[in-house]
């Protein structure tokens, strides 16, 4: 897809991997919009991308809540006449053991990782389909190999790209492609304040890099963006043909991960 022009949504667009993309699109002659429910980031965000030349709408909402996924599009429509491109980018995670994970933690994943997307998708739909739109959505590594203490997480996220996949044959021959993007760990505030490190052998790379392959991904209209080259590919064929393998490596890192894991913030 031609990215210049066109006129695009990111849902939790005020900061990491969405203010990324909102940067590296609207570099490319995007008209972007950003949403997120904390007004005075989002306005910091804005701020940032139009001085750096960068046509950007602010949408204060909350895509978890009816009332933010009509706001958000609502917006995005009074402003731009139309969409092309919905990015469902907007996440949150909570890591610990399941058993130290409250229902409302949980829910929270639920709600604003799987349930949001798809109903804001199904809302955006008409408009996508007016000139040939696209769906992006950002999953995780996570959805790929499933990691202990992040066994909500995995599920709300792996749920999020197998309803990508679904949608995209679903959709296929009616003008709307879907892309699933697979980050890993990357610079964004939420990993920035979690004490997961190197100590635990996990690199983390700048959203820039992420938002670039995306960027890339839609271009040539890809079914997914997976990052982690070389290693990631290694650990997801491990998963497939020796699992007990990669059971063994976590659990030896279980003890030191249960520590540094004990809690995360919910939004990225």
């Amino acid at each position: 897809m031609e990215i210049g022009g066109k006129h695009i949504l990111i849902t939790g667009g005020s900061s990491g991997i969405g203010l990324a993309l909102a940067r590296a699109l609207g570099a490319k002659g995007a008209r972007v919009a950003i949403t997120g429910r904390r007004e005075q980031a989002l306005a910091d965000a804005t701020g940032q991308l139009r001085a750096a030349g960068i046509a950007a709408t602010p949408i204060a909402a909350d895509v978890a809540t009816e009332a933010g996924r009509a706001a958000t599009l609502a917006g995005v429509i009074k402003a731009f006449g139309g969409l092309d491109i919905l990015v469902n980018n907007a996440g949150g995670v909570r890591a610990g053991r399941l058993d130290d994970t409250t229902e409302a933690e949980i829910r929270a994943m639920m709600e604003v990782d799987l349930v949001a997307p798809i109903l804001l998708t199904r809302a955006a739909l008409p408009a996508l389909r007016q000139g040939g739109g696209m769906i992006v959505n950002v999953a995780s590594g996570i959805a790929l190999i499933g990691m202990p203490f992040y066994s909500t997480y995995a599920a709300v996220k792996a749920g999020l790209a197998h309803f990508g996949e679904a949608l995209r044959r679903e959709l296929a021959g009616e003008g709307v492609h879907v892309l699933t993007a697979y980050p890993g760990a990357t610079d964004t505030p939420m990993m920035r304040t979690s004490h997961a490190g190197l100590e635990l052998g996990i690199t983390r790379e700048p959203a820039s890099a992420v938002a670039d392959a995306i960027v890339a991904g839609i271009e040539a209209d890809s079914f997914e963006v997976i990052r982690g080259g070389e290693a990631r590919a290694k650990m997801i064929a491990l998963n497939r043909d020796d699992p007990a393998a990669l059971d063994r490596r976590f659990e030896a890192m279980k003890p030191q991960t249960r520590r540094l894991f004990a809690a995360i913030p919910r939004y990225r």
